[in-house]
């Protein structure tokens, strides 16, 4: 695949690369990077072709936010892709419960913990707190994030809030971004967005999506961005101690991951290119979107997605049983 190819966000006028930089990674995900990492993190991803940033104020209570809008305020701002997430809100002290902030999964402490709001007065000053850290005048997309526990306030007050947004010209694009299909299938027949960014359940070991989200896509004509295509690490290195879903892998999927690993290997391909290009084969993917917290990590993922994959690593897949029948592949 061609990872720098510009593709649209369903009918809007919102583009992005097949490969898009995650910047949870450059919040202080589980360890420290520091500003000059991140900010040569981003510059890498530049060099290659990278145009699409997605951040969040959930990672690193803002962190990310911050440094993304260093290193990216010298480009041109029609040049690149950037969406962030609405529904958390960063408040002063302790008393935030929208996860995140110093410690737990955020190595690098901030006085802002994030908190739950998804009312329309929330999304409208959390999108206002989000520019103001990015130092930037607009997003491109903007993800509702999150609303696994908070479905009727998101789609009573969030929905109707971003559409006015978009209505506004604030933002190009509207979505919501989940690790579950069933509730963003929900979301897509509101008929009100224009893609959907989907965390680990369209990948080599998990297709849940393709039962219900991404057939209603592909008939509304709505994108998809694919993330946690690594699953949290077991297809990145299906290793004794790997991780899916950010919790130790059970054994059933350590064999799984490590019997594709095999086939990817009898064709000269790595499990992270097969892992990395797969969710691509479905029309409705517009592009992965892979965290990475070093100049060498952006290497990586674009080698990985420059791999030639030969058709046949994906029909031995089928066979094998590993794959559906029937499954849309690149």
């Amino acid at each position: 695949m061609n990872p720098f190819e510009i593709v649209p966000i369903g009918s809007t006028g919102v583009t992005v690369t097949r490969l898009g930089l995650g910047l949870a990674p450059i919040g202080g995900l589980y360890r420290s990077v520091g500003d000059d990492v991140a900010m040569a993190t981003i510059d890498r991803a530049w060099a290659h072709g990278i145009r699409y940033f997605d951040t969040a104020p959930l990672y690193g209570a803002g962190r990310s936010e911050r440094r993304a809008g260093a290193a990216l305020a010298h480009r041109d701002r029609d040049a690149f892709t950037l969406s962030t997430k609405v529904g958390r809100v960063l408040v002063r002290g302790d008393d935030g419960d929208g996860g995140g902030g110093g410690g737990g999964m955020w190595a690098e402490s901030t006085p802002e913990t994030p908190r739950f709001d998804f009312s329309a007065a929330g999304i409208r000053r959390s999108y206002a707190d989000s520019l103001a850290r990015l130092g930037m005048d607009r997003a491109d997309i903007l993800h509702i994030h999150d609303p696994d526990e908070h479905y009727a306030d998101a789609i009573g007050a969030a929905r109707p809030a971003l559409v006015d947004m978009r209505a506004e010209g604030q933002v190009g694009a509207i979505s919501v971004g989940m690790n579950q299909s069933a509730m963003l299938t929900a979301f897509a027949r509101t008929g009100d967005f224009d893609c959907f960014l989907l965390a680990g359940r369209y990948t080599l070991l998990d297709q849940s999506g393709l039962g219900d989200l991404l057939p209603e896509c592909r008939a509304r004509g709505l994108s998809i961005i694919a993330g946690g295509v690594y699953n949290s690490g077991i297809l990145a290195d299906p290793v004794d101690g790997a991780t899916y879903d950010y919790r130790p892998a059970p054994d059933s999927l350590l064999t799984k991951a490590r019997a594709i690993r095999d086939i990817c290997d009898e064709h000269g391909v790595p499990l992270r290119a097969a892992a990395l290009q797969f969710p691509l084969g479905h029309p409705s993917v517009a592009c992965v979107v892979i965290g990475m917290r070093s100049p060498a990590e952006v290497d990586d993922a674009v080698a990985m997605a420059s791999v030639e994959i030969p058709g046949r690593l994906w029909r031995d897949l089928i066979d094998a049983g590993l794959l559906p029948d029937g499954v849309p592949t690149p």
